[in-house]
């Protein structure tokens, strides 16, 4: 039977964990397959790898430019060396969410992967994007061989009751003026 994983938290590396269960999944010839929520950049590591691991490797994104917040005005600001937009969740964001778990739901069916992994979902969930409801419902059709990871921070307590395996990474320590680094942070 496989596991559901939860990887949640403030720290920084709940996606990376994910992509480290992926390598080694890929490794054995099996095929992963990731689902990114609320994410849209190609310039990232575990998007560009894609055609190199092919055919065990699988990504897709259902996000579009900018971070949301659910309150306020839009505006810039700049993390750890980079400049984003923040703007507030509106209609095309929860429909994209939708569809990246309707996706996710097609991928399980007719491909049912050796690894799922719905990256950032907990956080499209805190964002009101898609309700914890839809989230527990598609858990409860999970193929016997494939094990499903859930990523991203404020992960519900629902959610963290369902899974098996449940890691919540903290930060304790970060540089003030933190750059981001090709192929560490991204």
């Amino acid at each position: 039977m496989g596991y559901v994983y939860l990887y949640t938290g403030t720290g920084a590396g709940k996606t990376t964990n994910a992509l480290g269960l992926a390598l080694r999944a890929i490794g054995h010839k099996q095929k992963v397959v990731i689902i990114q929520f609320m994410k849209y950049w190609k310039n990232i590591g575990e998007y560009k790898v894609r055609k190199m691991l092919k055919p065990y490797y699988e990504i897709y994104q259902f996000g579009r430019p900018g971070w949301l917040k659910l309150d306020g005005k839009p505006k810039k600001v700049k993390y750890r060396g980079m400049e984003f937009t923040v703007r507030n969740v509106e209609e095309l964001d929860k429909k994209l969410a939708k569809k990246a778990l309707e996706f996710a739901r097609k991928v399980m069916k007719e491909k049912k992967p050796h690894l799922l992994v719905l990256d950032e979902i907990n956080l499209a969930v805190h964002s009101g994007l898609i309700s914890v409801e839809e989230v527990l419902d598609f858990l409860k059709d999970i193929p016997e061989r494939t094990h499903v990871i859930l990523t991203g921070r404020y992960a519900p307590k629902e959610l963290i009751e369902r899974a098996e395996i449940v890691n919540e990474i903290v930060e304790v320590k970060y540089p003030k003026e933190m750059v981001t680094t090709k192929g560490i942070q991204y």
